[in-house]
């Protein structure tokens, strides 16, 4: 598969990589990185998860405003919210891995359009292009 990239970014990690700073090369960002608590870290900074959740609930939410105007669906509602939760954890094979809920909400949107909306933005999305097959994602409708 190849893509016609329109816009890309980049980012350093440096010191610890989970326990140190990540930056976009622009210089507008910079965060420091702390495991969670769970994990065995102090907690007081940010964790590659919290990102990918930021990153993914945006996404997704704009790709269902984009795909339900593309397939006629309806207009998303302006108070529609995406909210990602990301958890990490040893997979049984080994090494660690994630898994994802993202749950919609689509006020005033009947809920056989509002499924198809979710449906639609699912298959757009580039989040979750890249993770099917590789990370559980959970749906859930609001």
């Amino acid at each position: 598969m190849s893509v016609d990239v329109k816009y890309s970014t980049e980012a350093t990690a440096t010191g610890g990589g989970r326990d140190g700073t990540t930056a976009l090369a622009n210089g507008e960002l910079t965060i420091t990185m702390t495991p969670p608590k769970e994990l065995g870290g102090s907690g007081k900074g940010h964790n590659p998860e919290e990102l990918f959740a930021l990153g993914y609930s945006a996404c997704f939410l704009g790709a269902m405003r984009a795909a339900a105007a593309k397939q006629k669906l309806g207009t998303v509602p302006d108070d529609a919210k995406v909210t990602a939760n990301v958890g990490i954890g040893p997979r049984d094979d080994g090494g660690f891995g994630i898994a994802v809920e993202l749950k919609v909400e689509l006020p005033g949107v009947e809920r056989d359009v509002a499924q198809k909306m979710v449906e639609a933005g699912h298959f757009v999305c580039p989040y979750s292009h890249a993770t099917k097959g590789n990370i559980d994602v959970k749906l859930t409708l609001v």
